[in-house]
């Protein structure tokens, strides 16, 4: 909105000049969202306190400590992180640029199914919302929709393939199978980001870190100059996709000064589907696929942990961990929730960086 209210009177008023910088936007985008939360924050927690009467349904089956720590705690806050970013990226990102309308369609999409699953399990007062085969339909559909509209949004050469980190020119041309990879991407980042939200804390940061390191790809990607330089591969527009991902770390950093430990808020369903489908579509547009599952590698090993521990029991009828997700398997370990969470935070960053490196190591 700033964008196309203030620009064109740059020429008049040299000040104006800045709302064409994305750097200024970004950080823009990043103070509001987080000024939004703040604000907003108390008022939310209080009206969901409320609303729920009881908060979110605590899993019997679960570590034994969360019948005890956790109960009453208010679910759906991913409300308060979909509301910070919305209205900070329509504010300062350039609305008729495509990619931001499909990476806020897909996350507010995304939130939309979750939060029909969080309101089913608060309904029911039982941890069973949606089916899992409703969620995946819906999840599907979405991420269908999207992939369609970034493929011909994407420049000739860019449409249907897929860029491989580490080799600087090589694109591999999926044809229409590259539809049903982004949407394999989207949907497996969504349900990934999911199992990680356990643990007060646990997934807003990495998926912050995660998004910095997205920031800084789609600038890159979308700027002529810098793409040549460290020969990835130019997707024109995507630049504007840095407000977008700063938008999100500063409602992510307001949803986590309500979330840190112990927690007043839990992000939900909400949150976790809208927040997994928004990094995917960003990795997608920018052509970062498998550096996501580098730089999201903490989501990946709690996805496949589950997937470990399911096989396992069904073919072999043990268990190959405690309990599954991968967090909750250190906890019936007896580690404490805060060392649990932040050793996490740390390999979230140790894959982010590493995932940087792919972009000068070609």
């Amino acid at each position: 909105m700033l964008y196309h209210l203030l620009t064109p009177l740059a020429d008049d008023v040299s000040v104006f000049n800045i709302f064409r910088y994305l750097t200024f936007r970004t950080g823009g985008a990043m103070i509001t969202a987080l000024i939004v939360s703040f604000l907003c924050g108390p008022v939310i927690i209080a009206m969901l306190k409320h609303r729920q009467n009881g908060g979110q349904p605590i899993r019997l089956d679960g570590p034994e400590s969360h019948l005890l720590t956790k109960q009453g705690t208010p679910t759906m806050g991913g409300f308060l992180i979909l509301l910070a970013l919305t209205v900070s990226t329509v504010l300062w990102a350039d609305m008729g640029n495509p990619f931001i309308w499909t990476v806020l369609g897909v996350t507010l999409s995304f939130g939309g199914v979750g939060f029909i699953d969080d309101s089913m399990k608060i309904r029911k007062r039982s941890s069973g919302g949606l089916s899992a085969g409703m969620k995946a339909g819906l999840q599907v559909a979405i991420a269908l929709v999207a992939t369609l509209w970034i493929s011909a949004a994407l420049p000739d050469g860019l449409q249907h393939t897929l860029a491989v980190p580490f080799l600087k020119s090589l694109l591999v041309d999926l044809g229409w199978g590259f539809i049903v990879f982004g949407v394999l991407v989207m949907v497996g980042t969504s349900n990934a980001v999911n199992l990680t939200d356990g643990l007060d804390g646990l997934a807003i940061v990495p998926v912050m870190i995660a998004f910095t390191v997205f920031a800084l790809i789609s600038y890159l990607a979308g700027n002529v100059i810098f793409s040549s330089y460290l020969q990835i591969h130019h997707v024109p527009g995507s630049g504007e996709l840095s407000v977008f991902c700063g938008a999100l770390l500063g409602a992510g950093l307001g949803f986590l000064w309500f979330n840190a430990p112990p927690a007043r808020i839990f992000m939900g369903d909400t949150g976790s589907l809208s927040l997994g489908g928004a990094l995917g579509a960003v990795s997608v547009i920018t052509k970062h696929e498998l550096v996501l599952a580098i730089v999201g590698g903490l989501f990946v090993l709690e996805a496949v942990s589950v997937i470990v521990q399911v096989l396992s029991f069904k073919l072999t009828g043990r268990r190959v961990f405690r309990m599954a997700p991968l967090h909750h398997h250190f906890e019936k370990k007896g580690w404490a929730e805060p060392t649990i969470v932040i050793r996490f935070w740390i390999i979230a960053t140790i894959l982010a960086l590493a995932g940087l490196s792919t972009l000068k190591l070609r």
